[in-house]
């Protein structure tokens, strides 16, 4: 899995075992790969580049995957273990309302360097029956944390899943992405628990701008492309002249308060007032960001689970996306991207003899 705030690949070597419609998982080992700069400055400006230079980087960028999960399970000494590698690669068009999604990683490659069958592209389906082809994890949630109803993962973006008479769930806005950006324009690679932040002021006039954005006012089922944070979010913050503590203040508390309008609606339900908000991703060890996301949700309990589910939930729902497309069995919910019906997605790349 590679997140929009490029931190680098995560990797979750699990196995599953399923009874009927209950799911079990093991993580049996992790790692974050980061990325070297060079790679990094490529993915960051794939957006930009020919059609010719763009699958080069995806040709490349395969190979990157294949070998790094080579060595993972060389190291690990999981050789003749790994039955599947399901891999979402990195997105950088999602243009559902056009038609198009594209993940950078050719599946090929992993396979013909690992030599075992890869499940990739697991978006495309869902597209083309008219769906927004995100987000994919309410069916993983569905399936594997069957005791929570409601989710927020904290990523790049940040997007939300509600588990109810019927599932639903979208992105909600730019984060870590954003936030990241930020920490780095002040020499940090991201901001530590939010501390640069909570030294910050809130600026309202930039607070009231992003949050009159026209996404935020779009009813679900919607999804957001990288390009958002980069094309609409990132212009609208250049044109303050605050310092980077007022700025990460200001938009930490532009994250809360829209997480506290995705949710809101939900939290008066009978059927998921009570629940526990399991809050998962990068952004979940943001405590300055915690702590506004409460203040925005009094009557919510926050769940931060353990520090492997934290950090590699997503990845390890991708995992069972994998199985579940090797099985035949639908991937995505048609309550959650607004699809004509369910559907099995994923290409398969067998591998080789």
């Amino acid at each position: 899995m590679s997140g929009s705030s490029l931190d680098g690949v995560d990797i979750v070597f699990a196995s599953f075992e399923s009874k009927g419609p209950e799911w079990r998982y093991t993580m049996h080992t992790t790692a974050c790969i980061p990325y070297e700069a060079g790679l990094k400055k490529r993915l960051q400006e794939a957006d930009g580049l020919s059609a010719f230079d763009y699958m080069q980087l995806h040709a490349d960028y395969g190979k990157y995957l294949g070998n790094i999960l080579k060595a993972f399970i060389h190291t690990n000494e999981l050789d003749y273990k790994v039955q599947l590698i399901a891999v979402h690669s990195h997105t950088v068009f999602h243009e559902p309302q056009k038609g198009f999604t594209h993940q950078l990683g050719d599946g090929a490659a992993i396979a013909a360097i690992t030599g075992i069958p890869v499940i990739a592209d697991l978006r495309s389906m869902d597209i083309a029956l008219g769906g927004e082809g995100a987000p994919l994890v309410p069916m993983g949630e569905k399936k594997l944390f069957s005791d929570h109803q409601l989710f927020l993962n904290i990523g790049g973006i940040a997007n939300i899943g509600v588990h109810g008479e019927k599932v639903i769930g979208f992105d909600v806005c730019p984060a870590n992405s954003i936030l990241n950006l930020l920490a780095e324009k002040a020499g940090s690679t991201y901001d530590d628990k939010g501390m640069m932040a909570k030294r910050g002021k809130v600026n309202h006039s930039l607070l009231t701008e992003l949050n009159g954005l026209a996404y935020y006012q779009q009813p679900y089922p919607k999804s957001l492309s990288n390009q958002f944070g980069l094309d609409i979010i990132t212009p609208i913050l250049a044109k303050y002249s605050d310092s980077i503590p007022d700025v990460l203040c200001t938009y930490t508390e532009h994250i809360a308060i829209q997480i506290h309008h995705a949710l809101n609606p939900f939290t008066d339900s009978s059927d998921t007032g009570s629940a526990q908000l399991m809050i998962t991703g990068g952004g979940a060890f943001n405590d300055y960001l915690i702590e506004r996301i409460q203040h925005h949700l009094p009557s919510i309990n926050i769940h931060l689970p353990e520090k492997e589910v934290i950090e590699y939930k997503e990845a390890l729902i991708m995992a069972l996306l994998g199985i579940l497309r090797w099985r035949e069995e639908p991937t995505v919910l048609s309550s959650v991207t607004g699809a004509s019906a369910e559907s099995i997605g994923g290409a398969i790349w067998s591998g080789h003899l």
